[in-house]
């Protein structure tokens, strides 16, 4: 992820609509051929979130934590649980470079992350969003991540906006999942492999 230097980060809301990323939820689905599951698909759809409130929740969610607290600095997964809401279960990408974490969270809640993400003018979105590129795995099978072009958020300033990749995921199953995900936009680029814990919580 990348923070707009220039804007602030409690967010308002945007306009655009998030198909719903799938994937599956059973801890052994990486015995598959490796293709893009559907299993996910309803859960993440019942969650109603639209692109704009996905992203205003996600940003106020990591980007106005305390330093010593910011989920994209944790280093081992020990701030997964911090500030989360009862309806969907945010993940966080670094500030450059790889991390390996340990998540416990409750089973039956909606996932979601980015692969790459930044808020910054419309300009500043397209430009990043022309060599935005990334790739999630759940337990062993591929993610289709959903790109989102320049949203208009309120409250930062005149022509503010959020884009990204982002992957949404359905409730996981009871029981431990593996969950490894990389982004890249220019020159800088995260990796997160993620050992979650569903119903650990």
């Amino acid at each position: 992820m990348q923070f707009g230097r220039s804007i602030a980060l409690l967010l308002g809301a945007g306009a655009l609509a998030l198909t719903s990323a799938c994937s599956s939820s059973s801890p052994d689905s990486g015995k598959g051929d490796g293709a893009p599951s559907k299993t996910a698909a309803s859960g993440a759809a019942s969650a109603g979130l639209g692109a704009a409130e996905l992203q205003e929740r996600w940003w106020n969610w990591a980007g106005t934590a305390p330093g010593s607290a910011n989920p994209v600095d944790d280093e081992d997964g020990h701030l997964c649980g911090d500030r989360q809401a009862s309806d969907v279960w945010f993940l966080a990408g670094t500030h450059g470079g790889p991390a390996t974490r340990t998540c416990k969270l409750p089973s039956g809640i909606l996932v979601a992350f980015p692969l790459v993400n930044r808020i910054a003018t419309k300009s500043d979105c397209e430009t990043f969003m022309t060599s935005a590129k990334g790739s999630a795995t759940l337990d062993g099978k591929a993610v289709e991540p959903q790109r989102l072009d320049a949203t208009p958020i309120k409250d930062n300033g005149p022509g503010a906006m959020a884009c990204g990749l982002w992957v949404r995921l359905g409730p996981l199953s009871p029981g431990e999942h593996t969950l490894s995900f990389e982004g890249s936009s220019g020159t800088f680029s995260t990796s997160v492999d993620y050992r979650l814990e569903a119903g650990g919580r």
